[in-house]
């Protein structure tokens, strides 16, 4: 209900008001504005008001998330979505685990190797990454049972059954590089369109091509990415089908 001045607007007469609180804030990618911006995680009571006056309560509200460049409020899944930053953050980290999973499984003895895995990390924003840096790190790394196995060359691959596999087949470290590359690409996959799925994917078969076919191990660590990047078996085996004649 509305009732009209004697010289301005109209008012409200009787309406619901919601009284909003802020109960925290931070930074996310806003989708009205298109890119990161502060917000505020809010929460808001809704009140019967009669001539400016709050009376009954109706109930809560929220909690929301209002951006404070456009005061857009959204519900609290919008913070699901990484801000620019932490998604070219996650990108670059997927892109430089992928690169040094394949090292790992084909071994960085050729040259055209280790030239085609520092390529693509730079590619992906290490700009400063050298093959002396990934050499040291696999090192390290193969050192670690806990995380990423070691040097796979002239055998042992993911679950293949072959050299380095403990009792009954199994292979600690090569579950340790599956676990590894999960937790670099699950998070990211559903934010990748399928495009960009298919390039990390990619890019990790071209190292693992610079120095001849697939060998077994290579292979088993890229139907992990694929996994991992939810891509289906099928797309999988047709990309790095397809990978071949690129990376000749």
């Amino acid at each position: 209900m509305y009732a009209r001045g004697r010289s301005g607007p109209d008012r409200c007469v009787v309406g619901v008001r919601t009284v909003w609180r802020t109960v925290g804030d931070g930074e996310f990618y806003c989708p009205g504005c298109g890119g990161d911006r502060n917000y505020r995680r809010r929460t808001g009571r809704r009140r019967l008001v009669a001539f400016g006056v709050p009376l009954l309560p109706r109930g809560p509200v929220g909690p929301v998330v209002e951006c404070t460049a456009c005061r857009t409020r959204y519900g609290m899944d919008v913070l699901d979505h990484p801000t620019t930053t932490r998604f070219s953050a996650m990108l670059r980290d997927a892109v430089h685990t992928v690169a040094l999973a394949v090292l790992a499984a084909g071994g960085t003895e050729a040259r055209t190797v280790r030239r085609a895995a520092v390529g693509a990390v730079r590619a992906a924003g290490f700009v400063d990454c050298s093959e002396e840096q990934l050499i040291t790190l696999i090192e390290a790394l193969a050192a670690d049972t806990g995380r990423l196995p070691g040097m796979y060359a002239g055998g042992g691959g993911l679950g293949d059954g072959t050299a380095g596999c403990g009792r009954d087949g199994f292979d600690p470290r090569g579950t340790a590089l599956a676990i590894e590359l999960h937790e670099a690409l699950e998070p990211l996959a559903p934010h990748l369109a399928p495009a960009g799925r298919e390039t990390i994917l990619l890019q990790g078969a071209r190292i693992a091509l610079a120095d001849g076919p697939y060998r077994p191990a290579e292979r088993e660590v890229l139907a992990t990415v694929g996994r991992a990047l939810l891509l289906c078996p099928e797309d999988t085996d047709r990309l790095l089908a397809a990978a071949r004649p690129a990376a000749s």
